[in-house]
């Protein structure tokens, strides 16, 4: 890995800053590269050399990779780590797990203990780093792969997504062909492109049989169980209740379980459900729920192996990955009741 090594600890940012020029271009000097004009890289040669600043470039392998999420609190997050630490183990590479809950302050110390450890590679999980920070990582050599990206994934940073509209498309065209026509979403944080994907393959599905998107059915969650209490809460509120609920996540479709609970409703004598994720722990649920099974551990692996190679020097054979989802049927879902929900 590229490291950075100066005197009085002077940053790419205040290089930056004294040239006039932005952090890419220094850094573009830094790694010797042609598309600077002449006059500029000479303007940033001379304050690299005033300043001390030299890179360093190890001729070891990889030994550390940070491994960042945006929260913790989630066994979703367990798996993803069960995945990178499986590789990296194998590979003698340490890991530091780190959450930056979406909060600037975090983030911006995360990245001064990232330059203190000199970690080798960072693995980002649903979420965004600021740009002066992803410039800053850049700069300093520090080979960067997101894993299910929250926005629009930039175009120079590898991306390990799984398919998340054919796994809403498949929840969803499955209670339809059980007889289910009114069916309910409890949806996930809309500024995740993961949450818009499930929705637009639930939107898909239900188009596909003829039915339009009935706004009523569909409520709004944070991926949490109890997001999908009170969603579904709600959509037992309505007027006339839906005979299937499809939960965005394994957690929320849990809450859903919870909720019919507390109604007195049987799942799935009364009420289908369908999660999306294949956590562990929904094969014990009462009943065992169906659900997508998304390869969160496998999405870890990839991700961990392609920042080595880019590590090593190398590059990924596809800058955008996407892992298949598969749907599981157990027995939280059967053919609509005749009885009317009240």
């Amino acid at each position: 890995m590229a490291q950075e090594h100066t005197e009085g600890r002077v940053t790419i940012t205040e290089i930056a800053r004294q040239a006039g020029v932005s952090v890419p271009t220094v850094s573009r000097v830094v790694n010797g590269r042609s598309d600077v004009s002449p006059r500029t890289r000479a303007r940033v040669e001379d304050l690299l050399r005033a300043h001390g600043y030299r890179k360093r470039v190890s001729s070891t392998a990889a030994t550390l990779v940070d491994l960042v999420f945006n929260d913790l609190d989630s066994p979703w997050a367990v798996e993803i780590i069960r995945g990178v630490e499986e590789v990296a183990h194998a590979a003698g590479v340490g890991t530091v797990v780190s959450a930056i809950h979406g909060r600037s302050g975090d983030a911006r110390e995360w990245m001064r203990n990232l330059r203190a450890r000199a970690s080798d590679g960072v693995v980002l999980v649903t979420s965004a780093l600021e740009p002066v920070l992803h410039e800053e990582l850049r700069a300093l050599g520090v080979p960067l792969v997101v894993v299910d990206p929250a926005g629009s994934p930039l175009l120079d940073v590898p991306t390990i997504g799984a398919a998340n509209w054919s796994g809403g498309l498949a929840a969803t065209e499955h209670l339809l062909a059980l007889g289910h026509r009114r069916i309910g979403l409890i949806a996930g944080p809309p500024r995740l492109l993961c949450s818009r994907a499930r929705f637009d393959g639930y939107r898909a599905a239900l188009e596909g049989a003829g039915l339009a998107v009935d706004e009523s059915l569909v409520v709004q969650g944070d991926f949490r169980p109890e997001s999908g209490c009170t969603g579904c809460t709600a959509l037992l509120d309505l007027p006339e209740p839906p005979t299937a609920v499809f939960a965005a996540s394994d957690q929320m479709a849990l809450g859903a379980i919870e909720a019919l609970r507390r109604r007195g409703l049987r799942v799935p004598e009364d009420i289908s459900v369908v999660g999306f994720d294949d956590l562990p722990e929904v094969r014990w649920s009462a009943p065992p729920l169906t659900t997508v099974r998304q390869p969160l551990a496998d999405m870890g692996k990839l991700a961990v192996r392609t920042v080595l190679r880019l590590a090593g020097g190398e590059q990924p054979d596809s800058p955008r990955v996407e892992l298949g989802t598969e749907l599981v049927v157990r027995s939280s879902t059967a053919p609509p009741s005749a009885r009317r929900i009240s």
